[in-house]
C-alpha cells in the first residue's frame, strides 16, 4: 500500500492522540529501521527507550517464537513458569523481594501508589495516603499516574484529578522536607527526569531523600520506567546513588520491545497486597515474560552491554560537547547518564528533529527545547559520529 494511502487511512481510522511524522516504519534490525518507501534511518529514539537491545534482537525474537508455539496466555489464576523465572532474575539483581507484573509503566505506577496507601492502612494502622512527587515529573497517563505527574500541560481537560498528591521542586531537599505532613505515605521520584528534559539530580539528593523517608517513616518509590534496565549504565539508576527504594517501577526496556511493566517491593511492603487487592489480566503472561528473560539474559551476560552503555554514553556526551563549543549560540547544555542524554537547545527543538529525520536519523525532542537521545544500548562510536555529523550540518544551516 502506498504511503499516501496509509497516511490517509491512519488519519481516518485512528484517534488523533499523536502528532505523527509522515513516515511508516516497516522493518528494523539493530540500530536501523526502514520506512515503507525503503528509506533507511538510524534510530536514536528506540521506541522511547524500549528497544534497549536494538530492533529485533535475535535472542529476543527466538524467545518469542518458541514461547508463541508453546503458550501465549493463561490467567494468573495459575502459576506461569516464565513469570516465575523473570521475577527471580529481577529479585536477585535488585533490592526487592517481590514482584508484581503488569503491562506498562503507568500501570506499574498505579500499583505502586495503591501498594503504598494500602501498606499504611492495613499494616501500619494509619490513614496516611498522600504522595509527594516532583514538579516537571512524568509518571504516566492513567488518572493516578497523571495526578502524580508534575506537568500541568498533560492534565488539561481531565479535572478533577485524584486527591492526595503534592508537588515540589525536583532536586530541592528542603522543599521536600517542608512538604511532608502527617498524611504523607510516600515520596515518588524519577532518579532522572526523562520526559521533563533529562534533569539530573545533585549527587547527594537521592541519598538525602532516602534519609528523609527513613526519618519520617514513609516510603520511597522510584519510577525507573525510563532509567531502568541498563539505560544509565547500571541495571537500575538507583545503583549510581548508593541507595535502595522501598518500591520501584519498571517497563519500557524490560521486554526488549514487547509491552510489560513491573512493580518491585521489599517483603515488608509487599505484604500489604493479598489475593483480591490488585490484579492484571495480561500482567506477566508467558509471551512477554519470555521476551523479558531473553532481554535480561543478554544485558547481564558478562556485563558487556552495561559496560558498552557507560563507554558509549561518555563518548556520546564528548561529541555533543564538541558541538556545544562549535555552536554556543544554539546549544545551552549537555547532560545525561549512560545513554539517556539531553541537549538543551536555545529555541524550539522540533525543527531540528524534522531536519535530522530528513537526513535519515531519528531523534526526539522533549520539554520543548531538549533533544533527547535514547538509542539502543548497542549503539557504536561510528553511529554516534554519524549523528554528530548530521547535527553539525543542521546547526550549520541554522547558523
Amino acid at each position: 500500500m502506498e504511503i499516501k494511502k496509509l497516511l490517509e487511512e491512519s488519519s481516518h481510522y485512528l484517534m488523533h492522540t499523536y502528532n505523527r511524522f509522515p513516515i511508516v516504519l516497516r522493518k528494523g534490525r539493530g540500530m536501523k529501521v526502514w520506512g515503507s518507501d525503503g528509506k533507511e534511518y538510524l534510530d536514536f529514539v528506540s521506541g522511547i527507550a524500549v528497544n534497549c537491545l536494538g530492533h529485533c534482537h535475535p535472542k529476543v525474537v527466538i524467545a518469542i517464537q518458541k514461547q508463541a508455539q508453546r503458550l501465549l496466555h493463561v490467567s494468573n489464576y495459575y502459576h506461569i513458569e516464565p513469570q516465575i523465572k523473570l521475577a527471580k532474575i529481577l529479585v536477585e539483581h535488585s533490592f526487592a523481594d517481590k514482584v508484581f507484573f503488569c503491562n506498562s509503566g503507568a500501570e506499574a505506577i498505579e500499583a505502586a501508589i495503591k501498594l503504598a496507601r494500602r501498606y499504611f492502612r492495613e499494616l501500619m494502622g494509619s490513614h496516611r495516603f498522600e504522595v509527594i512527587t516532583a514538579l516537571n515529573s512524568f509518571h504516566g497517563r492513567t488518572m493516578a499516574a497523571l495526578s502524580a505527574t508534575g506537568q500541568e500541560k498533560f492534565k488539561i481537560g481531565f479535572d478533577p484529578l485524584l486527591p492526595g498528591f503534592r508537588h515540589v521542586e525536583f532536586n530541592d531537599i528542603d522543599a521536600l522536607d517542608k512538604a511532608i505532613t502527617k498524611d504523607t505515605c510516600a515520596i515518588l521520584l524519577e532518579p532522572i527526569q526523562g520526559e521533563g528534559g533529562v534533569k539530573i539530580p545533585d549527587p547527594d539528593y537521592l541519598h538525602d531523600v532516602r534519609a528523609l523517608c527513613d526519618r519520617h517513616g514513609i516510603l520511597l518509590i522510584l519510577d525507573e520506567v525510563q532509567t531502568g534496565i541498563g539505560r544509565t549504565g547500571k541495571l537500575f539508576a538507583y545503583e549510581h546513588f548508593n541507595i535502595t527504594p522501598d518500591i520501584m517501577t519498571l517497563a519500557k526496556g524490560l521486554g526488549g520491545g514487547v509491552p510489560i511493566g513491573a512493580m518491585l517491593a521489599t517483603e515488608k511492603v509487599a505484604a500489604a497486597f493479598q489475593p483480591g487487592t490488585h490484579a492484571s489480566t495480561f500482567g506477566g503472561n508467558p509471551l512477554v515474560c519470555s521476551a523479558a528473560i531473553a532481554t535480561l539474559d543478554v544485558l547481564l551476560e558478562d556485563g558487556f552491554i552495561l559496560d558498552q552503555c557507560r563507554r558509549m554514553g561518555k563518548y556520546f556526551r564528548k561529541r555533543l560537547e564538541e558541538l556545544k563549543k562549535e555552536f554556543p549560540g544554539l546549544i545551552a547544555d549537555i547532560r545525561g547518564m549512560g545513554l539517556l542524554i539531553g541537549m538543551e537547545i536555545i529555541g524550539d527543538g522540533a525543527p531540528l528533529v524534522k531536519a535530522c529525520m530528513e537526513r535519515g536519523v531519528l531523534i526526539n525532542c522533549t520539554a520543548g527545547n531538549v533533544l533527547r537521545f535514547i538509542p539502543p544500548l548497542i549503539v557504536t562510536e561510528k553511529e554516534i559520529d554519524h549523528l554528530a555529523d548530521i547535527l553539525e550540518q543542521v546547526f550549520d544551516n541554522i547558523a
